[in-house]
């Protein structure tokens, strides 16, 4: 069935309740990467408790991105296989704690008609409140419909991307992903046989099963994490990127980031397939 335009902008859920421990704080940080070297100190913060020597548990920020995983304004009929993420902005009005129960609101913020054989984006933003009610997060998020095209919205209006330095880049670092990563990256979430059926990547039109663009988002975030902020996650403001190509597990991803004050901004790369899999990165410290 066709995206109804303009009603779909109506869309909207409120104060749904979510809540997680410190274990989806650490399976989290395990699913995209982090503890690979069980003796980095640095990482291991993230996904340890630290039982002889007590140490507080952080929080990778991009946690928040899986928080309150099936937040949604309500129901949207598309083509689930030609489903892909497209962009995450997360804005950061406090520090993600280790555990918390909060609430989230929903709403479709803007959707947009590329045309009948190009698909659609569907934008949504959902906003976290803690158990006070204060902001936590605002994470807006944006799909490519590649089926769904044609409803009849408007093709323009959206956003402009973050533009990153023309300059060579500041840093260079290697995140290399598990061949068995996205199995356990699914396990914060999001259970799409894409990324762990080869039948079902192979009926939406990719070789074998592609990597989480939500995983490849965390470790951008690591990237920013270990190069500008100290592992400090408390010091993420924003953090937002596009997706552009898939990845696959067992690819090393290639980031590139220039600094410009508190503004860091980054693209990701697999050198091997000469292709660009994350453009227009920002992230945004305080």
């Amino acid at each position: 069935m066709p995206i109804h335009y303009p009603a779909i902008l109506n869309l909207r859920s409120h104060a749904v309740p979510y809540g997680w421990s410190d274990r989806e704080v650490m399976l989290y940080a395990l699913g995209i990467g982090m503890g690979s070297d069980p003796l980095n100190a640095n990482e291991l913060q993230f996904v340890n408790e630290a039982f002889a020597t007590p140490k507080p548990l952080k929080v990778v920020p991009t946690f928040a991105s899986v928080c309150a995983w099936q937040a949604r304004p309500g129901p949207i009929d598309l083509n689930q296989i030609m489903v892909v993420d497209a962009e995450r902005d997360i804005t950061f009005h406090k520090p993600m704690p280790v555990t918390a129960s909060v609430t989230a609101d929903s709403r479709v913020r803007g959707v947009y008609d590329k045309g009948e054989e190009k698909g659609a984006i569907i934008q949504n933003e959902v906003l976290v409140k803690d158990g006070e009610g204060d902001k936590l997060v605002t994470i807006a998020s944006s799909i490519f419909a590649k089926g769904d095209g044609g409803f009849g919205g408007p093709s323009e209006g959206m956003p402009g991307p973050h533009r990153v330095p023309l300059r060579a880049p500041d840093r260079s670092i290697d995140i290399p992903t598990r061949p068995d990563q996205a199995l356990l990256y699914r396990l914060s979430g999001d259970r799409n046989p894409l990324h762990a059926d080869p039948e079902f990547a192979r009926w939406a039109g990719f070789p074998k099963p592609i990597l989480h663009g939500m995983c490849t988002y965390g470790l951008t975030c690591r990237a920013v994490l270990q190069t500008y902020a100290d592992y400090d996650p408390s010091a993420f403001r924003r953090h937002r990127v596009r997706f552009s190509a898939p990845v696959f597990p067992g690819e090393i991803i290639t980031v590139n980031l220039w600094k410009d004050g508190n503004s860091i901004s980054f693209e990701a790369h697999v050198r091997e397939r000469q292709v660009t899999i994350a453009k227009n990165g920002q992230t945004v410290l305080g």
